[in-house]
C-alpha cells in the first residue's frame, strides 16, 4: 500500500510527482532524473539565476583566456603584476608604460588600439602595479579561492555534522562542544590572527589565509547538516535500509546526504563570493598574498595612502571594487535562485 502523506507539503510533493511522472518527460528527465530535470529547468528560467550565471562566465573567461588578455611578463610567475616603475605616486588610464621592463603585446592590442606600445588602460597603482593586469589574473585568484575554501569547508561541515546527527549520544555533545568553541571567535579577527601565525611557517601567499578561513569557516555547515540529518535519518527508507543491514557508511552516503544534502549547497553556492571578499580583507589587512601578487583585494590596499584624493585616483579603488563586487554578486544571485527552485513552497511555480 502506498505511504500516506504525513504532512500538506508532503502530500502536495507526491502529487505533483505523480503529474509529472503521467506526462511525456524530455530526454534530459530520463537521463537525469524528473526532480534534478525540474531543478536544472528552474535554474535557466530563473532570470535571477540567468543573471548569475552570466556574470560568473564573463568573469571565467576572463581567467580562461587571462594569458591572452595580458600576457605576463615572466612565464614562470604569471601572477606577478609587472611594474612600471618605483614611484609612490598612481597614474591615470591610458598612460604609457615608460620601463624598458615592458610586458609583451597581446596579438589584439595593434589592431584595437592602433599602437605598438603598451599602455595602461585602468592606470597604475602606487608604486607603479598595473591595475588591468591585476584584475585580470586576479580573476584566476578569486576562483581559486573561492572554490578551493568553499569546498574545504562544505566538506568538514558535512564530515562533523554527519556523525553528530547520525550518531548522536557523546559524540553529537563532543563535535558540537568543539563546534560551539570555534564559533566563539570573531570570523574575521581569528582568521586574520590565524593567518598572521602562519605566515612565517608556510611563506607569505595565498595558503596560509586560505587555511585560517578554513578554519574558522566550516561550523555553520556543520550545524546546517545536522539539523538536516536530524530530520531526515528517521524517515521510513533509512530504517529499511539499517533493516537489511547496510553499513552506516552506507546509510550516511547513499540513503541520508543525498536527501539532506540541498540546504548546504545553497549556503555553499552564496558562499563562493563571501570567502572571496574575507580573502580580499585579508589581503588589503597585508597578511593575504605578498606585494605585487594578483588579487583584487592588495589591489585595494595601495590606494590606503591616497584615500584622502580618490576624487583623482579614483581608478585605484573604482576598477578592483567593481571586479569584487559584480563577482560577489553573481554567486549570490545563483544561490538566491537554487534557494528559490528548491523551496518545496515554490516548487510548483519552478
Amino acid at each position: 500500500m502506498p505511504q500516506e502523506p504525513e504532512n500538506d507539503i508532503e502530500k502536495f510533493l507526491m502529487d505533483e510527482e505523480a503529474r509529472l511522472l503521467a506526462k511525456p518527460q524530455p530526454w534530459l528527465a530520463q537521463k537525469i532524473g524528473i526532480e534534478n530535470y525540474r531543478i536544472v529547468r528552474g535554474l535557466y528560467t530563473n532570470p535571477l539565476s540567468v543573471a548569475g550565471m552570466i556574470i560568473v562566465m564573463f568573469f571565467v573567461l576572463i581567467a580562461v583566456f587571462a594569458p591572452v588578455l595580458a600576457p605576463p611578463l615572466r612565464r614562470d610567475k604569471p601572477y606577478r603584476i609587472p611594474r612600471d616603475g618605483f614611484s609612490p605616486e598612481p597614474r591615470p588610464p591610458m598612460t604609457e608604460w615608460r620601463s624598458r621592463y615592458e610586458p609583451p603585446l597581446p596579438f589584439w592590442w595593434e589592431p584595437i588600439m592602433g599602437t605598438k606600445k603598451w599602455k595602461h588602460l585602468m592606470g597604475t597603482a602606487s608604486g607603479q602595479w598595473d591595475i588591468y593586469y591585476g584584475i585580470v589574473w586576479g580573476t584566476r585568484t578569486a576562483f581559486k579561492v573561492g572554490i578551493i575554501i568553499t569546498f574545504s569547508v562544505v566538506m568538514i561541515g558535512i564530515i562533523v555534522g554527519s556523525l553528530s546527527g547520525f550518531y548522536g549520544g557523546w559524540v553529537d555533545n563532543v563535535l558540537m562542544r568543539i563546534t560551539d568553541i570555534f564559533m566563539t571567535f570573531p570570523f574575521l579577527v581569528a582568521a586574520l590572527t590565524f593567518s598572521a601565525i602562519l605566515t612565517p611557517k608556510v611563506g607569505k601567499g595565498i595558503v596560509p589565509a586560505m587555511i585560517a578561513l578554513i578554519t574558522f569557516g566550516w561550523m555553520g555547515y556543520s550545524r546546517l547538516i545536522r539539523g538536516d540529518v536530524l530530520s531526515v535519518k528517521g524517515r521510513d527508507y533509512v530504517l529499511a535500509a539499517r533493516a537489511l543491514g547496510a553499513s552506516d557508511f552506507r546509510i550516511i552516503t547513499r540513503h541520508i546526504l543525498p536527501n539532506a544534502i540541498y540546504p548546504t549547497l545553497v549556503v555553499a553556492s552564496m558562499d563562493v563570493g563571501s570567502y572571496v571578499l574575507s580573502f580580499a580583507a585579508l589581503s588589503f589587512l597585508g597578511v593575504g598574498v605578498e606585494v605585487g601578487y594578483a588579487d583584487w583585494g592588495q589591489l585595494i590596499s595601495f590606494a590606503r595612502d591616497w584615500i584622502a584624493q580618490l576624487t583623482t585616483y579614483w581608478y585605484m579603488v573604482a576598477y578592483p571594487g567593481t571586479a569584487l563586487v559584480l563577482f560577489v554578486l553573481g554567486w549570490n544571485l545563483i544561490g538566491d535562485a537554487i534557494r528559490d527552485v528548491m523551496d518545496p513552497r515554490l516548487r510548483g511555480e519552478a
